[in-house]
């Protein structure tokens, strides 16, 4: 039995479980009538459900999506129900449940059920479509950078989220994860720029609202003495300083700024796309990788398919003798075969060419996403130099003013 609990977090909708029975023991009628009488026992009628046998499998299995709002206070189910210590949480008690159940109908029960754990939703998606450790590992990154505060809590997180990380700055290779259950640490350069030390610093930053690009400014200070008791090298550095001023005003000009709040407003809001974008390719990347191996495999049981055709056509000695001599052949097809099948389980394998097309597309909108961030990118830094800029103009006027007062020049 697989579940996936929420985290009380008001974007669930619904929640999903998942039961499974042994081959041959319960037909689609049984597993439904069993089904009911788990769920009703579950969910005591506070939540509305949907129930489906899939037979699609060698084992009959039953999928149960519940409404996560409670239909008697409109309070969700995690907040009733999977709230204090793990062994207190309900999807302990609904796997308990299961299996008194099964118990009860003498059908198989899983064995030392404490060695396994429940699913999130997107990593039962990703076992059943056979997506790989990288897709997986990706979005616990992805999940890990959304809730930290730096890099450091960054790394400390990740061993929070069954991510092992080792991360050493001395070395080319600097970065590396390994997600619960995965044999071998993946390269962050392995699973993209995005992926990178770099990268992951500065989506932290761009995640909690800091303004990370902080280009050098020109501006001059003029609050010494050096500058005061110098009229030539005064009027040089107010000039300079003129310029800088002038550029400014340029910018906040071309992007229609009006004061420091409308500046600080669209950074902030410049910065949230450059965020999502950032995001929208990342998935891109993914899907582009991911349809890739996908072409690479159908292509792969294409190429033998007239082989296997004109295998069926033989029998007796002239099938051994054409096994023999296309052993490799049969054996790649086959391979590709049942891998197709695990990621189309529907038995509906899209041709090569239908996915290049598709890869194609999120190719071209890869490309204009790209010039969309790198033109993003561009106006962020000229904004936060404006920012810093005229930050740093006035408090060198400021600074300018107070030397003065000191020095007796003011009223």
């Amino acid at each position: 039995m697989r579940d996936n609990i929420g985290t009380g977090l008001s974007s669930i909708l619904a929640q999903h479980l998942i039961v499974s029975f042994a081959p041959g023991e319960v037909t689609a009628d049984r597993a439904m009538q069993l089904g009911t009488e788990l769920c009703d026992e579950f969910l005591k009628g506070e939540y509305q459900y949907f129930l489906a046998v899939h037979t699609d499998r060698d084992h009959i299995h039953l999928h149960c999506i519940f409404n996560n709002i409670n239909m008697i206070d409109g309070k969700t189910f995690e907040t009733h129900q999977n709230q204090g210590k793990v062994s207190e949480r309900k999807w302990k008690k609904l796997r308990e449940a299961a299996d008194n159940l099964c118990s009860e109908n003498n059908l198989s029960v899983i064995q030392n059920p404490e060695m396994s754990k429940g699913k999130s939703h997107y990593e039962w998606d990703m076992n059943r479509h056979g997506l790989s450790w990288k897709a997986k590992l990706k979005f616990a990154i992805d999940q890990v950078v959304k809730e930290s505060e730096n890099f450091d809590d960054f790394l400390m997180k990740c061993r929070s989220h069954n991510i092992e990380v080792v991360y050493n700055p001395e070395h080319v290779i600097d970065l590396k994860f390994r997600l619960e259950g995965q044999q071998k640490y993946t390269r962050a350069r392995t699973l993209g720029w995005y992926y990178e030390t770099k990268q992951i610093r500065r989506r932290i930053d761009q995640y909690r609202g800091v303004m990370n690009f902080t280009p050098k400014t020109r501006i001059i200070h003029t609050d010494n003495d050096k500058f005061q008791n110098s009229y030539g090298l005064k009027k040089w550095a107010n000039l300079q300083n003129m310029k800088e001023a002038s550029r400014v005003i340029n910018i906040l000009s071309k992007y229609a700024v009006e004061d420091n709040n409308g500046l600080e407003n669209m950074l902030m809001s410049e910065y949230a796309r450059l965020g999502s974008l950032s995001e929208n390719l990342n998935s891109m990347n993914t899907e582009i990788e991911e349809l890739s191996l996908k072409i690479k495999v159908a292509k792969q049981a294409k190429k033998f398919e007239s082989l296997v055709s004109q295998r069926k056509s033989l029998t007796g000695r002239a099938k051994d003798k054409f096994d023999k001599e296309y052993a490799s052949e049969i054996h790649a097809h086959q391979k590709a075969v049942r891998q197709l099948s695990e990621w189309f389980p529907d038995g509906k394998f899209p041709t090569p060419e239908s996915m290049e097309r598709k890869r194609n597309t999120l190719k071209e909108e890869r490309s204009a996403k790209n010039e969309e961030y790198s033109v993003l990118k561009s106006k962020i830094t000229e904004l936060n130099y404006a920012r810093q800029t005229l930050d740093d103009y006035l408090k060198n006027e400021r600074n300018v003013q107070e030397h003065r007062k000191k020095k007796g020049e003011l009223e």
